[in-house]
């Protein structure tokens, strides 16, 4: 095979160049050149200085994904990194794109860094549950402080060349289109330059006050992560006075703590299913697009502004229709005070919101629908509504429009069958609020055409979703898994538990709320029959009150005005009245039986969404509860956590308390294989 590093002399300098598309991973091969090259440039005395580059769109991106699991070959990423800085000659990195993950402790084994304004540099591994094994953070604290090697470490987020040079991570910036000749200029501007600037020679300063305030500022979002604090661990013993050697040997003990450790499987394994959730089954990869040049969204209300904004977000126009003026003005106005509440923090430029809302189009009249490529139906969540509006688009769309429904819980099927089409009808499921959750569920009707669902799924990708492929069933993946959640609770309720109690757990577990909390939070009245003298249930009663969750200061639990919930003495009263008229023998309920009761239901119903053919993979279960509903991605899921629990012991929870188990969960547990 030819090798995807090559050598260019320029007189005294040798370039080093990466050619590995799409993104020269850090595969064997690419290992293996780079250290020949090193050695060629070492031994060869009419060398001076040498540069590594990459050609493509980034410089080195990160670890070869497909070597994940399989033996490491020789050279490994810190043996490479080790004879990189321990070159007798001046090596200089010279970054474009992105230098991610191992990209970035190449650039931290060389002498020097020069990179282009818009080049990132950053160290995402705790994302995957793992710190940058190979010297990262021995190097990089000794390069650029204990501060921005915190930051970057333990959260993972890239930086860009400037803040990076700033902080003397890159030596240079360089011309965005000479980076090549500006490289090697400062390759021999520097060549003769000595003793070698080592990372590992350098000494940090201890910051154990900033270390300190790092903790405390992010221990809510570390909360339940054991990959950032391990991180922290290294970045401490970076600067506590132990030798390189030390340091080193220490991240080593802690990289395999992780990569052994349960929850950097489980991040592994959503990195994995999120790419593999984009393919569907049995549509060809190849299969024709229909184009998607504007998009009609029905509704302006807390959906409709945030679907659009998503279009508006990718540069495709939108139309948005509503039935009253107030009404249009209103969500209209949402959208604005959204894009500038973003530009305000930075994140957009002035111009960038006034071309979103420039590509906006308010309307009161249906018919202006008419020349739209994809419209969406967000509104009421009931069947007779969706259903008139269906029958309306049919009658006014044209030929090849994409009519989709919003729809969280109702039968895509049912909606397709008031047009004359169905096979241009679809679910595209939007998580609230809209613009910001990154799941989308795509619901594919018993006649929708293939490349209907392919159009989608890559639209989604354009959109910055991650979709998931749904079959037609009520609630489809994720509100499906909720219900049984949502039913146990209550009835857990009523024999001893309580909601501070039950949400506890789940907090616990890892949830960013438990089920009282989110009903509180999305409104005890959503669903409610509105007739406060048909109490029926809990739910009802407080409902009947008024109590209906955050907006009114009183659900589950009371809220003071800033909304900070404390248990409530009325609810408490609710329960008791109810445990009493339904006989219910009260007594005391262990945070196992709730877990059991909670969580092991919503792995049952996962399984018989998967028996069903409703969704084309565990893993794809998985993806929806992580993007859509907070389940916490050290965890990896609920069906990859049902097998890191045991499947006989979720088999067994499930039986103790009388639940039917699915078949395909029972078959798995009993020979000890996966659910698929």
């Amino acid at each position: 095979m030819t090798s995807p590093i090559r050598t260019e002399r320029h007189d005294d300098i040798l370039v080093i160049v990466s050619d590995n598309p799409p993104v020269n991973a850090l595969g064997a091969a690419v290992r293996q050149g780079l250290e020949a090259a090193i050695r060629e440039g070492t031994a060869d005395e009419s060398v001076t200085a040498m540069v590594i580059r990459c050609d493509g769109r980034t410089f080195f991106a990160g670890a070869d994904i497909t070597e994940f699991g399989k033996p490491m070959q020789e050279p490994g990423l810190p043996t490479l990194v080790d004879i990189i800085e321990a070159s007798d000659k001046p090596v200089v990195a010279a970054i474009h794109g992105t230098a991610l993950g191992g990209g970035c402790e190449v650039t931290l084994g060389c002498h020097y860094r020069v990179a282009v304004p818009s080049a990132k540099i950053g160290t995402p591994e705790v994302k995957l549950g793992l710190l940058p094994g190979a010297g990262g953070t021995q190097r990089l604290p000794r390069i650029a402080g204990v501060k921005l090697a915190l930051e970057m470490t333990a959260k993972g987020d890239p930086i860009p060349a400037k803040l990076a040079a700033q902080a003397g991570l890159i030596d240079r910036i360089v011309g965005e289109d000479s980076l090549a000749a500006d490289a090697i200029a400062f390759a021999r501007e520097i060549a003769s330059v000595r003793p070698l600037p080592r990372a590992s020679e350098k000494t940090v300063q201890a910051d154990p006050d900033a270390i300190a305030a790092f903790k405390k500022d992010n221990a809510r979002r570390f909360r339940g992560f054991e990959a950032p604090l391990a991180n922290i661990a290294c970045i401490e013993k970076a600067s506590d006075g132990s030798s390189f050697a030390d340091g080193l040997a220490f991240e080593r003990q802690e990289f395999m703590r992780l990569m052994m450790g349960v929850q950097s499987a489980a991040q592994r394994h959503i990195f994995f299913a999120d790419r593999q959730a984009a393919k569907i089954d049995d549509v060809p990869a190849d299969t024709p697009l229909r184009p998607i040049r504007r998009v009609g969204v029905i509704g302006a209300g807390t959906m409709g502004g945030g679907i659009a904004m998503n279009f508006l977000s990718a540069g495709i126009p939108v139309t948005i229709v509503e039935m009253q003026q107030e009404a249009l003005d209103r969500g209209t106005s949402v959208v604005r005070k959204n894009y500038e509440a973003s530009a305000a923090k930075g994140r957009l430029k002035p111009e960038q919101v006034t071309a979103a809302m420039d590509a906006l189009t308010p309307t009161l009249n249906f018919d202006d629908l008419a020349d739209c490529d994809l419209i969406i139906e967000a509104v009421y969540e009931t069947m007779e509504v969706k259903k008139d509006i269906f029958t309306r688009l049919d009658a006014i769309c044209k030929a090849g429009a994409i009519l989709a429904s919003n729809t969280s819980y109702l039968n895509i099927d049912e909606i397709a069958a008031c047009t004359q089409r169905p096979e241009d009808v679809v679910g595209m499921h939007f998580f609230s609020p809209a613009n910001v959750m990154k799941l989308l569920e795509v619901v594919r009707g018993d006649k929708t055409a293939d490349d209907v669902l392919a159009t989608v799924m890559a639209l989604a990708k354009t959109i910055r979703k991650v979709a998931v492929v749904a079959g037609v069933t009520h609630g489809f993946i994720g509100n499906r898994m909720l219900m049984p959640r949502q039913v146990e609770a209550m009835k857990l309720l009523l024999e001893g538990a309580t909601p501070e109690q039950i949400d506890r757990v789940h907090v616990a577990f890892g949830m960013p709320m438990g089920p009282f909390q989110m009903s509180d939070l999305a409104g005890v009245d959503i669903g409610w029959h509105r007739d406060p003298t048909r109490i029926e249930s809990i739910r009802d009663a407080l409902a009947a009150e008024g109590r209906w969750g955050q907006k009114k200061q009183a659900g589950f639990y009371d809220y003071d005005e800033k909304r900070n919930p404390t248990p409530s003495p009325r609810v408490a009263e609710i329960i008791e009245d109810f445990r009493k008229s339904s006989g219910a023998t009260v007594r005391e309920i262990s945070d196992d039986e709730i877990i059991e009761r909670t969580l092991y239901t919503m792995v049952n119903e996962g399984a018989l969404i998967l028996e069903e053919g409703k969704a084309q993979r565990a893993s794809d279960i998985d993806v929806v509860w992580i993007y859509g509903y907070g389940w916490p991605v050290y965890r990896g899921g609920p069906m990859f956590w049902a097998q890191t629990e045991g499947l006989p012991k979720v088999v067994a929870g499930l039986e103790k308390h009388g639940f039917p188990v699915a078949a395909s969960l029972k078959d798995a547990a009993a020979s000890g294989g996966k659910i698929k």
